[in-house]
């Protein structure tokens, strides 16, 4: 059998405050809550990725973290409504890429933490 990488299974997000970053992920931009087994810990659903939010555990640093790009549909529309709902604004949606036969878009938002959170679309 051969072995290699399948996919992203989960991405953990460093937090201060697990609650206040779960309202953001879940409310604001709509993901699957699946469980929090403390105040301190809390998990989510995006496609087949599951995202952890975590206060720090030995390493990570609140709002330092990689930036996770989560696809959305009509992008422009997603940004806004995002933003009606309390997400911080941190770049409008724009071409990023113009590729043979379709369009690569990106908008950025920041979570309660200053984390980046990356939107993308491709447009065809």
């Amino acid at each position: 059998m051969k072995s290699g990488i399948v996919s992203l299974g989960q991405l953990a997000l460093t937090v201060s405050n697990v609650q206040r970053s779960l309202a953001f992920y879940r409310d604001i931009l709509g993901l699957e809550f699946l469980f929090s087994p403390s105040e301190n810990l809390a998990f989510l659903q995006s496609g087949e990725t599951r995202i952890m939010l975590s206060t720090p555990q030995g390493a990570g640093e609140p709002g330092r973290n990689s930036i996770p790009y989560f696809k959305v549909v009509n992008i422009e529309a997603f940004y806004e409504t995002a933003l009606v709902k309390g997400a911080l604004r941190e770049r409008e949606p724009q071409l990023a890429a113009q590729m043979p036969d379709h369009e690569i878009w990106m908008g950025f938002l920041k979570d309660p933490e200053g984390n980046l959170v990356g939107l993308m679309e491709e447009k065809r």
